[in-house]
């Protein structure tokens, strides 16, 4: 028996050793697609401001058009942002947000309903893009991002490497 229970650990652990490293390829297709939907919406958008305006009047937003004209350039922006990876959780969060919003003044029935009738939440319109949002958010943007580099460049410890090589050289150089 212990030798089924040890052969069931080993292979769940390399299970997860491969599993962990299909994350971060999961996130780049994950920032990549909805990046490119919230930038194509917000294109759209822009393009169709005054359309825009006029719905964002029926939903009784406060200022219809500049509202529209936010909106739009947050997402365009936003998405292009996200797909690359760029100040992705802050990015990430604002487009959060924006989603829930929407979600908020054009589905409000179907975001009431997330627990008694969540087939008309998962429905939703906006729901797809409020999700990827949150994903995003919570889980970071995996290492296939522009902030990974820069992360790890400003990270403590690589501050202080490079602080000490810097000092070795200026001791060096004096000799």
């Amino acid at each position: 028996m212990s030798a089924l229970v040890r052969t069931a650990t080993v292979a769940y652990s390399g299970l997860r050793m491969f599993l962990n490293k299909l994350q971060s390829p999961l996130l780049l297709a994950i920032r990549l697609y909805w990046g490119w939907q919230f930038a194509t919406d917000g294109w759209g958008k822009l393009h169709n401001l005054n359309r825009v305006g006029l719905y964002f009047e029926t939903l009784n937003l406060p200022m219809p058009h500049q509202t529209a004209l936010f909106v739009s350039i947050v997402e365009f922006v936003g998405g292009i942002l996200l797909a690359v990876g760029f100040g992705t959780r802050l990015v990430a969060l604002v487009l959060f947000i924006n989603m829930t919003v929407a979600f908020w003044t054009a589905e409000k029935d179907a975001f009431l309903g997330v627990l008694s009738s969540p087939d008309k939440f998962q429905g939703a319109d906006a729901y797809n893009y409020w999700f990827a949002a949150l994903l995003i958010m919570i889980l970071g943007p995996g290492l296939f991002a522009l902030d990974t580099p820069i992360a790890f460049r400003l990270s403590p410890p690589v501050r202080a490497m490079h602080s000490a090589v810097s000092s070795i050289r200026t001791i060096f150089k004096q000799r």
